[in-house]
């Protein structure tokens, strides 16, 4: 029967949810507005049939922006705290670090100097470099500040957390700045005084977990999952509100396909992955990896028409997703390597086979990820349809009895990190747990 597909095409299940929740404002970790998100998409997932639907409440670092500025010369620049920033007042030196490579930081004196870096990474890089990773380089070299460029036109400051699980608030403060501002800084400023000046309140605070179930109740389950949180500075549409909207779009085509799943299927709608992958953390931690067969990670989806999946080396998993692709006539890609920036990291480190699902969007980085551009009208409704329709079918192809999905060994994910380069970068933000 696919009456499922007709119906997905024109629910608005989804798209209702996502506009629920840009609308709720600040969706920060921690946050009043995180917290309604979260007992929203529990509504929405009861609403749509699936049972069991509560929420799971676990502490966390709480932060919240205050003011913060760049001094240079007579003037004042605009910026945005890096979440998890302390809050701080820094004067020294500016020093420009360009794309902010491995090399940069070596060639470099950064003691006690202010450190701007830009967030693209070339492509004749061999690696992406995570934003954390160029902080606590800076931090390693002894800066006393980091400044945060972003590499996107538009005027637009990236936003994005520092600190490491054993010290969630950073060693110096950081601020992003846009394109534009960068280069006037590096332009009229570089190596002369200049004061980079945070205000943050750090308190303790909670988050949720949204947790749901569908199909039979087995010990084996596929986790559906995608985080609720989003950064406080936009409406967090693409990140990841879209995400969190598949799944309940999804869940709502699972309830009337409940007779094909022969495994049970586990939502978890993750709180405080922005800053740090907290909720994930929390729920790897209790969850007992054996009994977890795959993880389906929504986490940038809708953002553009073709679903990106990142298969993380485990070959039932590429070949589940080319079938989908190949039953609808509708182009999937399937990327082996290793991503450990978002919720399926904490399972897939330890050999748990999962995807980090996305969409293309042919530009470089996080485009308008991450910055006040993050809106509900960078997105399309068609797109979060056509991509439920192909994940819905992904985890029924999942949950199937007969479609073995074998994990890996934990030494294996380690030399895989060694082999695509990640490894060096996780050892310097304290993610290396091998």
């Amino acid at each position: 029967m696919t009456d499922w597909i007709g119906e997905t095409f024109t629910s608005t299940v989804g798209w209702d949810h996502l506009v629920d929740l840009v609308d709720i404002g600040n969706r920060m970790a921690g946050s009043d507005g995180e917290r309604a998100a979260a007992q929203q998409t529990r509504d929405a997932l009861s609403a749509v049939g699936a049972r069991d639907t509560h929420l799971e409440t676990f502490d966390i670092q709480g932060w919240a922006r205050g003011e913060s500025e760049i001094r240079a010369g007579e003037t004042t620049q605009e910026c945005i705290a890096l979440p998890r920033s302390p809050s701080s007042e820094v004067t020294a030196e500016l020093v420009d670090l360009g794309y902010g490579l491995p090399e940069d930081f070596e060639d470099a004196d950064l003691t006690g100097k202010i450190v701007v870096a830009d967030s693209y990474v070339p492509d004749w890089f061999d690696r992406y470099i995570h934003r954390r990773e160029k902080y606590y380089r800076a931090v390693e070299a002894g800066a006393a500040a980091f400044v945060y460029r972003n590499h996107v036109e538009g005027c637009l400051a990236p936003t994005g957390s520092v600190g490491t699980e054993d010290d969630p608030i950073g060693a110096i403060p950081a601020v992003g700045v846009s394109r534009e501002v960068g280069a006037r800084l590096v332009r009229r400023f570089e190596g002369e005084i200049a004061t980079v000046a945070v205000e943050a309140d750090v308190h303790d605070a909670t988050s949720q977990n949204v947790h749901a179930d569908l199909g039979p109740d087995t010990d084996e389950v596929v986790l559906l999952t995608s985080h609720v949180d989003a950064h406080d500075i936009a409406e967090g549409a693409a990140d990841n509100g879209a995400g969190t909207a598949v799944v309940v779009e999804v869940a709502n085509a699972l309830a009337r396909r409940e007779g094909d799943l022969d495994t049970r299927v586990h939502i978890v709608v993750y709180g405080a992955e922005e800053v740090g992958l907290v909720g994930s953390n929390h729920d790897a931690d209790q969850r007992d990896h054996d009994t977890i067969k795959a993880i389906v990670n929504n986490d940038g989806v809708v953002r553009g028409r073709t679903l990106e999946c990142h298969t993380h080396g485990f070959d039932a998993l590429a070949t589940t997703a080319t079938d989908v692709a190949e039953t609808f006539d509708h182009p999937v890609e399937a990327t082996p390597r290793l991503g450990p920036h978002s919720d399926h990291w904490p399972y897939v480190k330890w050999g748990v086979p999962g995807y980090h699902v996305r969409s293309d969007t042919a530009s470089e980085g996080r485009g308008w990820g991450h910055t006040r551009a993050d809106t509900l009208d960078k997105l399309e409704s068609r797109n979060l349809r056509e991509q439920a329709v192909l994940l819905t079918e992904l985890v029924v192809s999942l949950a199937d009895e007969s479609v073995e999905v074998t994990h890996r060994d934990p030494d294996d994910i380690a030399d895989q990190l060694e082999d695509e380069a990640l490894a060096e970068g996780m050892r310097v933000i304290g993610d290396w747990p091998y």
